[in-house]
């Protein structure tokens, strides 16, 4: 694979503007908080699978602290979100929207990074699940919610598809751009499925 530093950069900004959004849009919906509050979790969920990526990799401080670019994003979307809280009513279906997206770029990017820090096939698909789901947990959590990776709809499961395709792809010397841009839409379309059909894990119980 050629260096994924360029594609890494956009996708995973692009990942942390749709999660900023979506976690401050959850903010608004869910707990009615102010610009601070809505801000600040939209930053904690965009931000918060990158850290333990990053943490995890041996990259310190994480790149999400070295990059102003990635602080600027955040705040940005979380800023962004408030600016549309008077149809809130309208933003669940964008919930969900920017949900899957930030969950399928930063399942490819957590994946491209630990590959160019030379972490095996296993060790860059179990990073790059990490990076897609640890700040939607982190959401989750902060707005006292179940976690959506412990419900019932597929999420972790399209999040592993898509480091597998890139994993694979790294191992059979494919080109970067067109496997990453393959596994982020893989992801999405499965997500998206799996939320439209109300899919589930075989043999797991639960209301969908």
């Amino acid at each position: 694979m050629e260096s994924p530093t360029s594609l890494f950069l956009a996708l995973d900004l692009v990942g942390t503007l749709a999660f900023a959004v979506n976690g401050a849009l959850t903010a608004l919906r869910v707990v009615r908080l102010d610009i601070v509050g809505a801000v600040t979790l939209g930053m904690f969920t965009a931000m918060g699978g990158g850290i333990v990526r990053d943490t995890l990799l041996g990259v310190l401080p994480p790149t999400t602290f070295s990059d102003w670019r990635y602080l600027a994003v955040a705040a940005s979307g979380g800023l962004m979100a408030f600016g549309f809280r008077a149809g809130l009513e309208r933003v669940t279906k964008s919930i969900v929207v920017l949900d899957a997206a930030g969950l399928s770029l930063f399942a490819v990017t957590g994946t491209l990074k630990a590959l160019s820090l030379d972490a095996g096939v296993a060790q860059a698909v179990i990073l790059g699940v990490v990076s897609a789901v640890g700040g939607g947990i982190l959401r989750d959590v902060l707005v006292g919610q179940v976690p959506i990776v412990l419900r019932s709809e597929l999420y972790v499961v399209p999040a592993l598809l898509a480091a597998l395709l890139v994993a694979m792809g790294d191992a059979f010397v494919l080109r970067t751009l067109p496997v990453a841009f393959a596994a982020a839409l893989i992801c999405f379309a499965v997500r998206m499925a799996a939320v439209r059909y109300r899919l589930d894990v075989p043999g797991r119980g639960g209301d969908g």
